[in-house]
């Protein structure tokens, strides 16, 4: 059944791309997804690597993950259970970086250096928000539209009105521009530099392989040759790690370059005010 207005197949890639950040936008998913990076393990060691999760946390979460598909649950014996990605969640862990990324270049700077794992959760938070995929796919595709016209697009049959208010949210997330009141909205230099997110998320969410990203008739790019980046939050403090990409069940060499530890390598103090910087970005 469509959801929005546009052509069904845009319609369809909506719906995959946002039950796929449903998937891991709950709090502590990521954290829990990247902690079972490498051999299965056991609950307890699970819970070793999370341990900033209360007792009895852990186990839904885990349940959860593994109604998504993401992580597979094998009992060896009634005592002996272990937890490990399904081939699906190894193939998501490859978006991370792709979502620090942006992060690091299209959001405004805390008031202290952030690790990856709160880039990629501050991200998340914008990009679940209602309406938010389907008002960035129209916005992409058409340039500009009136606030009207995104309604009748992104929310038939309902009242227009209703699109103001996730609208106002993405104006001030920093992620689509207005001149004012009345006038048409348009992607921010932000929202726009999302193509290679939502390209990632649509090839895996269609089981595609993420080279296909770069191809998505919407969000691609002209295939050029990739210009290497760093992509761990505060390079200079956490050197990117040196490790041998671990093979995945199907036998193809992941290609994640990172520990879940180098996501973890800073506590996580209470947050203060976001301090925008002259040059701006968009909300955290």
């Amino acid at each position: 059944m469509a959801t929005t207005g546009l052509p069904p197949d845009a319609d369809a890639d909506i719906a995959r791309v946002t039950e796929a950040l449903a998937m891991i936008t709950p709090r502590w998913n990521v954290r829990i997804l990247l902690a079972l990076s490498g051999p299965p393990l056991r609950y307890n060691e699970v819970a070793d690597k999370v341990t900033w999760l209360q007792n009895g946390q852990l186990h839904p979460k885990l349940q959860a993950l593994c109604e998504a598909g993401l992580v597979q649950r094998t009992e060896h014996t009634p005592r002996h259970v272990t937890y490990g990605h399904t081939d699906r969640g190894a193939a998501l862990l490859p978006v991370l970086p792709l979502i620090v990324t942006w992060a690091e270049e299209r959001l405004e700077q805390a008031d202290r250096p952030l690790p990856a794992i709160e880039q990629i959760e501050d991200s998340l938070t914008l990009l679940t928000r209602r309406h938010a995929a389907a008002i960035l796919w129209v916005l992409k595709s058409r340039g500009e539209a009136s606030g009207r016209a995104l309604a009748r697009t992104v929310m038939p049959g309902c009242d227009w009105t209703n699109v103001y208010p996730p609208l106002r949210q993405l104006v001030a997330d920093g992620l689509v521009d207005t001149a004012g009141i009345g006038k048409p909205y348009s992607l921010s230099g932000a929202g726009d530099a999302l193509g290679p997110v939502f390209g990632a998320l649509s090839a895996w969410s269609a089981g595609q392989p993420l080279t296909q990203a770069a191809r998505h008739p919407l969000w691609g790019r002209p295939v050029t040759a990739p210009v290497p980046t760093k992509w761990v939050s505060n390079q200079s403090r956490l050197p990117a790690p040196t490790v041998t990409p671990a093979p995945s069940r199907n036998g193809q060499v992941s290609a994640l370059t990172w520990q879940h530890r180098d996501l973890f390598s800073h506590t996580t103090p209470a947050r203060s005010g976001a301090a925008a910087l002259a040059a701006g970005g968009p909300r955290r």
